[in-house]
């Protein structure tokens, strides 16, 4: 457990940091890390409420005789719970901070609580179909594939962005997606652009 434990916190270090413009894939990449971790409570949880305030809110005398733990017993586990949360706070807001580009860290920086920090992302960013959807459709119109990269890997760089449009609802046939590409080899493979374009079969991806 501990060596898939580290391998997925080596991986998550990979994670591109936010800009705002793609909080998605990086919130679901991020929960798949406080998952492993075991803290991904305390981003929707509130923390463990004060021993003292908790003792002040029982009952003096309860409808009905009910079996409690012993008042010292149950300071111990409260507190132990909010050690607990605490320390997993800790580690979630440490992970937020650290996966954020300067100026979003610079934001956030004074953020105590894992949970705002989380809650506040998800309304800034979260809820913004109509940015999402216009910042992937310009990646996948920028994207343009150059000679001296290697062809496969900006194959599978096209075929992401591709990805990243379906997965926010907008449909595109895979007829569209082989034409597009076509039009994005660079200038060394236009004989063979030229020859595919002129096949009378229709091309998929």
């Amino acid at each position: 457990m501990a060596g898939s434990l580290s391998k997925i916190i080596l991986d998550m270090s990979k994670i591109e940091p936010l800009d705002g413009s793609n909080y998605r894939r990086w919130s679901q990449k991020l929960l798949i890390l406080f998952e492993a971790l075991e803290v991904d409570y305390v981003l929707f949880e509130d923390p463990p409420a004060d021993v003292n305030a908790s003792e002040s809110s029982t009952p003096e005398t309860p409808a009905t005789p009910v079996v409690t733990p012993l008042p010292a017993e149950t300071n111990k586990a409260d507190e132990e719970a909010k050690k607990k949360y605490e320390k997993d706070n800790k580690i979630a807001r440490g992970h937020l901070l650290t996966h954020m580009a300067d100026n979003m860290f610079d934001l956030f920086i004074n953020q105590k609580s894992a949970k705002t920090i989380w809650d506040t992302l998800l309304k800034r960013y979260g809820d913004d179909d109509a940015r999402r959807k216009k910042y992937v459709v310009g990646n996948w119109l920028r994207f343009q594939m150059m000679d001296d990269k290697p062809i496969m890997e900006q194959i599978h760089e096209y075929e992401n962005l591709v990805g990243d449009i379906l997965n926010e609802g907008m449909k595109m046939c895979e007829i569209l997606q082989a034409n597009v590409l076509l039009e994005k080899f660079p200038p060394s493979w236009s004989d063979y652009r030229n020859q595919l374009k002129h096949k009378k079969r229709d091309l998929s991806l």
